[in-house]
């Protein structure tokens, strides 16, 4: 007997206090050893996604846990965003004025920079040359700067050592405290023949934290993108009740208020219009900036904006059950998610500190022992320590990614997670649905032939339309509505059936103005003796018979998606083999392909067999995506090394594929495959300048080219730097433009 398994709940916390990536992976280290616990810490977005077994876990816990490790955590929901969002800005204020504050002292300090050019960094650091600031002024300048201004890293350091680990905070704070308390040692003994430091240490302070601050100004426009996103859904909407017109807030409606959306404003909810016709613009759903009509029926999305008419909308989702709200949670989910790349990262986060620490001893070590010149070893070994910056590699690969998915939801291609992300990019070849992926998914009547049988049947095309028409009206199948819609369109009468019977998979028979009538495929006219002749028109084929005489025949066809030709064409220039998968039959699959420029298709295809050919596709050595509906290729898509949901508005399945694309357009895909190339490029740009900065950087500042001053300075820009570089992906955009 199998043990049902526990139902996981999934939490958000906000972090405060974590500073380069030894925090992040420290925090995910410590959750992920507590039993049932699956935890990713994103530090540019300061969260964590944490995903727990409640009989073995709860928030309690995971915070306390956190906190242990030496920071701050609270749960985030929605309701928190703008309480989050206004903590940070006073976190950043704060952090601005201590940075002027550090500034002002510092700036006295540089007057000693010429001196310690001149003298202080060659072999044998003693210096007979007069001091410009008395070294007692220089003292109190300095010391604030060291222990109020650097308080932080002292504090971020301590919690860093007692959660068994180092971070960023560990190396400034041991490199300028070695610097200021060799100082006040040489100030107090009066030591005039040997240089200070004061500006070395508080300079580095000042530069760090300046860095720290663009970094945030930096890591901020990041989210940009899912800012916009939350900040487009209205606060209030117009409601009835009890027959008047009142103002609410948002918070307050329920499913099936009756919601009243004047020209030009946004829609405050998910729902469907009741009465009034108009056009909405829904670019930031679906990236299409072209209105979509909506009349009574219709369903309408919230933030979506209402154009010239006045519509009343039956409200069926609200507040965090709108498509947006699901939107938001998708695009953080996979901002918060990790790319494969970024376990490279981890590792070598996890050793840097130590690693970097032996290296800083081991120059003091080698100088001393070749030059026994004690100030010299000591300031390359404080410059090693303030050059190694643990930060831009921690930054290279999220800040990437996070730009990325939020260009992707503006772009209307929703990315679940960074792993399939990466993974697109990959794509050589994409197996395609026929129906609703490269054909509009509404099939439409193309021809109708008259045939007659013996001058028993004497109609025209009409006729033949209204009879079939009048028998199927009653059905849901698609190639029925097809007949309808046509008949309606021709304006034709319809009559109603009678003795309606329906055989599955075959046809329809019943009796229409008295006349007994059967709709249905040709091989079932063929069981029951009936002779339908061949016929040249493309698509699907529909027999219509009175009593024992073939009248007629209708072609229905899915037509080709106005769209899906450049789509193709433009995969196939990224280099991606299109390959289509349909069940219909060789004919029309035949000709699908040829108008959308398919050179490789399956015709015959079940649903179930899809899966088989893909992965047959991935057996060939194939990075194979598969294109589908989401629900009906689901075996499909789950086959796929990377899956595309195809669909518009609250039908799309997101939770069925990888990537959901948020309009019918195959062009989607191509935009999410470009969309990964982009971002991985910026993700091996950041990360070869985050090693390489490291590489050279440490053992320059080991070898005595690099002072403090100048490897604080790059330290604090390496990490601006990196986040600079995701910003400029921003300059993708979606349709190849």
């Amino acid at each position: 007997m199998n043990t049902p398994q526990p139902e996981q709940q999934v939490v958000e916390l906000a972090i405060g206090g974590m500073t380069c990536a030894a925090c992040s992976a420290r925090i995910e280290r410590q959750l992920n050893k507590l039993p049932g616990v699956q935890a990713a810490v994103n530090l540019p977005a300061e969260r964590a996604h944490i995903r727990f077994d409640p009989a073995q876990a709860d928030v309690d816990k995971l915070i306390a846990t956190i906190v242990k490790t030496g920071f701050s955590a609270t749960p985030s929901t929605e309701d928190t965003r703008a309480e989050e969002k206004a903590r940070k800005e006073a976190a950043y204020r704060a952090e601005l004025k201590r940075f002027w504050i550090a500034l002002l002292l510092t700036l006295p300090l540089l007057a000693q920079m010429p001196a310690m050019f001149q003298g202080g960094f060659s072999l044998g650091a003693e210096c007979h040359t007069e001091d410009l600031i008395p070294r007692w002024l220089q003292f109190a300048l300095a010391t604030p700067v060291q222990f109020w201004i650097g308080w932080r890293f002292y504090v971020g350091g301590w919690n860093a050592v007692r959660g068994g680990s180092g971070n960023m905070d560990v190396l400034v704070a041991l490199g300028t405290t070695t610097a200021w308390l060799y100082s006040t040692v040489i100030w107090l003994l009066d030591w005039t023949h040997l240089h200070v430091y004061y500006e070395a240490s508080a300079t580095v302070i000042t530069l760090v934290l300046m860095g720290k601050i663009l970094e945030a100004r930096a890591k901020a426009k990041t989210s940009q993108a899912i800012e916009a996103l939350m900040h487009l859904q209205p606060q209030t909407a117009h409601v009835e009740r009890d027959g008047q017109l009142v103002e609410l807030p948002v918070k307050s409606l329920i499913p099936g208020d009756i919601v009243v959306v004047r020209p030009g404003e946004a829609v405050p909810v998910d729902g469907a219009v009741v009465s009034g016709n108009s056009s909405a613009n829904e670019a930031m759903l679906t990236g299409e900036s072209l209105p979509v009509a909506k009349a009574p029926g219709d369903k309408v999305y919230a933030a979506t904006v209402n154009g010239d008419g006045l519509l009343r909308c039956k409200a069926t989702g609200v507040g965090s059950h709108t498509l947006l709200a699901g939107i938001i949670r998708l695009v953080e989910q996979a901002q918060g998610s990790k790319a494969p790349v970024q376990r490279l990262v981890d590792k070598v986060a996890a050793i840097f500190v130590p690693v970097v620490t032996a290296v800083a001893l081991f120059t003091f070590a080698g100088w001393m022992w070749s030059y026994g010149d004690f100030t010299y070893a000591l300031v390359n070994a404080v410059a090693v320590l303030v050059i190694a910056c643990p930060c831009a590699l921690g930054l290279a690969t999220p800040t990437a990614i996070m730009v990325g998915t939020g260009l992707g939801a503006r772009a209307g291609v929703l990315i679940r997670n960074a792993q399939a992300l990466e993974l697109a990019e990959k794509i050589n070849v994409l197996a395609v649905d026929k129906t609703g992926t490269l054909t509009e998914g509404r099939p439409v009547v193309t021809a109708i032939e008259k045939l007659g049988a013996g001058g028993t049947v004497d109609m025209d095309t009409n006729g033949v339309l209204r009879l079939a028409a009048s028998l199927e009206q009653g059905s849901t199948h698609p190639l029925a509505a097809a007949l309808v819609a046509e008949a309606k369109a021709r304006g034709l009468a319809l009559a109603t059936p009678q003795d309606v019977t329906a055989v599955p998979g075959k046809g329809m028979s019943g009796s229409v103005g008295g006349q007994a009538v059967r709709v249905g495929s040709p091989a079932w006219f063929a069981e029951l003796g009936l002779v339908v002749p061949e016929s040249n028109s493309a698509g699907s084929l529909v027999a219509v018979a009175v009593g024992e005489a073939v009248a007629g025949l209708i072609a229905v066809a899915d037509p080709l998606r106005e769209s899906s030709k450049a789509a193709v064409a433009r995969l196939q220039k990224l280099g991606v083999e299109v390959v289509m998968l349909t069940g219909d039959n060789e004919r029309t699959a035949a000709t699908i392909a040829a108008q959308a420029g398919v050179t490789r298709f399956e015709a015959g295809v079940l649903p179930g067999d899809k899966a088989a050919h893909v992965a047959a596709l991935k057996a060939a050595g194939k990075v194979v995506g598969m294109a589908g509906d989401g629900i009906n290729d689901a075996p499909a898509l789950a086959a796929a090394d990377v899956s595309f949901a195809m669909g518009a508005g609250a039908d799309v399945a997101m939770q069925a594929a990888d990537v959901t694309l948020m309009r019918n357009d195959l062009g989607g895909v191509a935009d999410a495959i470009s969309l990964s190339r982009a971002t991985l490029a910026k993700i091996r740009q950041n990360l070869f300048w985050a090693f390489i900065y490291n590489v050279v950087g440490i053992p320059a500042a080991a070898l005595g080219y690099l002072n403090p001053v100048i490897a604080g300075a790059a330290m604090a820009m390496s990490s601006v730097s990196v986040v600079s570089n995701s910003l400029l992906l921003k300059r993708w955009r979606p349709g190849g433009k």
